[in-house]
């Protein structure tokens, strides 16, 4: 079979029936408790976050949810969160620092919401506070890449020790239709955008932005998920363990080496 382009891989990264945050979060972890509400504002449902267990080990969990069908993507925001999203993960993660739980992102969105009510409510300021903030939390932070990871609203959660991506998974600045329209004055040049992008895992591992790629079907990570999730929990398992044999010293300053590098 041919080699996918980029531009395959964004079209793969936004499937409707592509496995979710939540369907990761319910399948690797146990005894899942959600918790709600960023204490200054109100609940933002394109972000779901809480305690878990994985192999007996309490951790905080946190991912960017998008929806299954229309309903759902309505209610999740199309997995793009306000400010009130990432506050309420920043509090959580704030948290896990407190209580020394390792921390665990997955990453699904198309960007922020870029609409007026979040620009009032600071998404600016929750954006940048959350990228500073995790960048010095002295517990272990572990990123997964599952579908689109772009702009800003990708980034605020993507600040960890260990960055990983699904392998038709997308990671990048903005959207390739952003990009062209910016850079070529044309979206409609999304697919040459996307190419020169370099937003694949593959490029990225090259670029030693990301440590890891887990591989999946060429048609999507729901036609073997099963396979998918025990991979991804053998991964946080190992590095976790690996992680927590650091001094707090030690992993902030590797994750501050690993940010300057690239």
């Amino acid at each position: 079979m041919a080699e996918l382009t980029a531009w395959d891989r964004v079209t793969l990264a936004r499937q409707l029936e592509r496995p979710k945050a939540s369907d990761y979060i319910n399948s690797i972890f146990e005894d899942f408790i959600e918790l709600h509400g960023d204490r200054c504002f109100g609940d933002d449902k394109a972000i779901i976050g809480g305690i878990a267990t994985l192999n007996k080990m309490p951790v905080t969990v946190i991912g960017e949810q998008k929806g299954k069908n229309v309903k759902e993507n309505m209610e999740r925001n199309f997995g793009m969160p306000e400010p009130e999203g990432y506050r309420k993960a920043l509090r959580l993660m704030k948290q896990a620092e407190k209580f020394k739980r390792p921390i665990i992102t997955f990453i699904d969105t198309p960007g922020a919401y870029p609409g007026m009510g979040a620009e009032e409510r600071g998404q600016g300021e929750a954006i940048a506070r959350s990228i500073m903030e995790m960048s010095s939390l002295k517990v272990p932070i572990i990123c997964i890449i599952i579908g689109e990871g772009s702009s800003g609203g990708a980034l605020a959660i993507g600040v960890g020790d260990k960055i990983v991506m699904l392998e038709n998974a997308v990671y990048s600045i903005l959207s390739p239709e952003g990009f062209a329209s910016i850079l070529y004055k044309d979206s409609t040049k999304a697919k040459e955008a996307a190419q020169n992008m370099k937003m694949t895992a593959n490029d990225l591992k090259k670029l030693k932005i990301i440590d890891k790629i887990i591989k999946e079907p060429e048609d999507g990570a729901q036609n073997d998920f099963e396979t998918i999730v025990e991979e991804i929990k053998k991964y946080l398992t190992q590095s976790i363990k690996k992680l927590q044999q650091l001094t707090e010293e030690e992993l902030l300053k590797q994750r501050y080496a690993k940010f300057r590098n690239m």
